[in-house]
């Protein structure tokens, strides 16, 4: 029988904040403490495009009021710029800045990390056994609305 159902889906919770947290922690030191794991999601979703906040909800899965708090608080940080949509008097382009870009950059080296400390901690066999595994049962399931999908109702 092995392990609870409850158990396994809790411990896939369990990694996913390990490597979170340690990523959050290296980003503290680099000069982002300010930087909350929604804040890689929605950098994301705005994409090196940008978006207006309409789009920027329907990215995540939240609301356009959960969307345009998410946003200040990037702007707060220095994360996100605003610019007039051409066109459209009332819409406004949310644009990544180069400290978002700075962000997103140290996340990707700092994810790197955490990957090499599991690829130790379980050897390359495991590891490659483990990445494949999730892969089976993600099954390419997108996850940039994850913030929203936390917090939808049934």
């Amino acid at each position: 029988m092995g392990e609870p159902a409850w158990r396994v889906v809790l411990l896939l919770a369990g990694a996913f904040r390990d490597g979170v947290d340690a990523l959050h922690g290296e980003l503290a030191e680099q000069g982002h403490p300010e930087a909350r794991p929604l804040h890689g999601f929605a950098l994301q979703a705005i994409g090196p495009d940008g978006c207006t906040i309409n789009e920027l909800g329907q990215r995540l899965g939240v609301s356009k009021q959960a969307a345009a708090k998410t946003a200040a608080g990037l702007e707060k940080s220095g994360y996100l710029t605003r610019a007039p949509v051409p066109g459209d008097r009332r819409a406004v382009l949310l644009r990544r800045s180069p400290r978002a870009e700075d962000l997103l950059s140290a996340s990707e080296a700092g994810f790197e990390r955490v990957a090499e400390r599991w690829r130790h901690q379980l050897g390359p066999l495991r590891y490659a056994a483990l990445v494949d595994a999730l892969a089976t049962i993600a099954d390419d399931r997108p996850v940039g609305d994850l913030p929203g999908w936390l917090t939808q109702r049934p």
